[in-house]
């Protein structure tokens, strides 16, 4: 089958815009992104809240207008004249969108509901259209002229991973030649309060791993890769997809559906667990994601790869987990020459209960390049997803 290649990488999260700043933070001794914010609940939460200006929407109908778009045209504008360069080689039937999102516009509509709570009234620059979810990739199929298959993926935190690994197979098909690929997610009060009444939200930064953990950070990004048959930086090598039918919120606790999505990326990539340089974990900082991801991983790449989980820098992202931390498995690949790694920031209180993985300290590096990265993302109903890249 014909490999396929992540040719272009633009991103925006709580750590900064583009690569190089994302880089400088993501590999920092100390911790940054997430911080205490107002407005998202009744308190003061740690949140992973993207910072940066962000990208003009005028050339979007005021249909398509959301903060969610936004951060997805954020991102395209960095990588916007290889796209459109893309769009014009293979022509616009030949090139697809495949996005993964959970909240798409549902912020604007808590927005519309407190105006029409207070006058009687929606606002008229409201519009429904805002908050459906094939928005995002309706919005870069107007903003670009692409013409092949556009579609959104939303199975909560592994939509991303999905949407890349259906990407890639649409490649390998032959069905396009291009295709604008990754995840976006936008802070809403809505999000936050279903967390809340599932008693998983951190007051504090999230502390993954830790016998003290208790909960997650939500955060805010888009990332985006113009993925192709022809060579480039990084190779998605492999990806497994399953369904632990388990529970429709806690995962299997031994594993089982993790280890399934890790043995078939494994499989597919054509590398042993051994060829593994660095686990991107799911790492929510949840009693049960934890407690379960840390046997998986222990099981079938044993104690000493090294590991780390980046959501108390940029908080759970949700629908663009899956490609933010790809994303991070795309810089770590690539102009690092000495293999510097993502830290795992914790309280270092080790749970005795669930088995011990080699977390990642800051500053920390292989003292060579990185070659292989797999990346774990794991939902609610038991979606699971994994990638392997691989610096091409």
């Amino acid at each position: 089958m014909s490999p396929v290649f992540l040719n272009q990488l633009g991103l925006v999260c709580a750590l900064g815009s583009g690569k190089q700043e994302v880089a400088r933070a993501l590999f920092a001794d100390t911790v940054s992104g997430v911080a205490s914010h107002d407005g998202f609940a009744d308190r003061p939460l740690h949140l992973g809240v993207v910072s940066s200006p962000l990208a003009a929407q005028d050339a979007l109908p005021p249909s398509q207008h959301s903060r969610n778009n936004a951060l997805l045209l954020t991102a395209l504008e960095q990588i916007r004249p290889a796209v459109d360069a893309a769009i014009a080689r293979f022509g616009p039937a030949r090139v697809a969108v495949v996005l993964g999102t959970s909240t798409s516009g549902i912020g604007e509509s808590e927005v519309a509901m407190v105006s029409h709570l207070a006058t009687g009234e929606l606002p008229s620059r409201f519009h429904l259209h805002q908050q459906e979810l094939g928005s995002p990739a309706l919005a870069l199929t107007q903003v670009l002229g692409a013409g092949g298959p556009a579609y959104v993926i939303s199975t909560a935190c592994s939509s991303s991973a999905k949407a890349l690994a259906s990407a890639a197979r649409m490649l390998r098909a032959g069905t396009v030649d291009a295709v604008l690929t990754g995840g976006v997610d936008s802070l809403c009060r809505f999000t936050v309060a279903g967390f809340r009444a599932l008693d998983s939200v951190s007051e504090e930064r999230c502390n993954p791993m830790s016998a003290h953990r208790h909960g997650i950070n939500i955060g805010e990004a888009a990332a985006l890769f113009l993925m192709t048959r022809e060579p480039g930086p990084v190779r998605l090598s492999g990806w497994g997809e399953s369904s632990d039918a388990h529970h429709i919120s806690a995962p299997e606790p031994g594993g089982k559906g993790a280890m399934a999505a890790i043995q078939e990326a494994l499989k597919r990539a054509g590398v042993s667990a051994e060829q593994v340089d660095y686990v991107n974990l799911h790492g929510t900082a949840t009693v049960q994601n934890d407690a379960m991801e840390s046997r998986a991983v222990h099981a079938l790449l044993g104690p000493d790869v090294k590991a780390s989980s980046t959501k108390p820098l940029t908080g759970h992202t949700l629908g663009a987990a899956g490609a933010l931390e790809a994303a991070f498995a795309y810089v770590t690949l690539v102009d690092n020459p000495e293999g510097r790694l993502p830290a795992h920031f914790w309280d270092g209180a080790v749970d005795p209960s669930i088995p011990a993985l080699s977390l990642v300290k800051p500053g920390e590096a292989l003292g060579r390049p990185v070659q292989r990265v797999l990346s774990n993302s794991f939902a609610f109903g038991g979606s699971n997803a994994a990638l392997v890249l691989e610096r091409a």
